[in-house]
């Protein structure tokens, strides 16, 4: 660890602490060459992968976008929070399970989708309808004889 006042790259731990909630480590380091102390943080980084949509853009996941999608199929459904809550905690260990960097949007659509198939049948219907964009009846009755 570099040393923040004189630049040196030769610093010493004087002092470890873990955080009363486990996530965080706190040190106290002294530099070994200007003798001054300073402290430094541990933090556990989760990055999720970046969602790259049908354009070719990227964007960075966002947990509330999604909530907001699935809390839309599921409009005046009887679902609680609980079931959403579990719903999103499954699709996020999904994807950082799959140590992916990258998603295709069309990946996080059908793990939604997977999801709401789960948990309500009609808010399965309203995001298909939406997500898979349906040309026909046909095709939309093909969804609905699936479930």
């Amino acid at each position: 660890m570099r040393c923040p006042f004189c630049s040196h790259e030769d610093t010493q731990v004087a002092e470890t602490r873990e955080s009363e909630e486990g996530d965080v480590v706190r040190r106290r380091r002294r530099c070994l060459h200007c003798e001054k102390r300073f402290t430094t943080y541990e933090r556990t980084e989760i990055a999720m992968p970046t969602v790259v949509k049908k354009d070719g853009s990227r964007v960075e996941f966002d947990a509330a976008k999604l909530r907001a999608s699935m809390t839309l199929a599921l409009r005046k459904r009887t679902v609680s929070v609980e079931q959403i809550d579990a719903a999103m905690e499954r699709i996020q260990e999904k994807l950082l399970a799959s140590g992916a960097r990258e998603l295709p949007s069309a990946r996080l659509g059908e793990l939604v989708m997977r999801e709401l198939k789960r948990i309500d049948k009609v808010a399965y219907v309203r995001f298909a309808s939406v997500y898979r964009e349906f040309e026909d009846v046909d095709a939309f009755r093909q969804l609905i004889r699936d479930i």
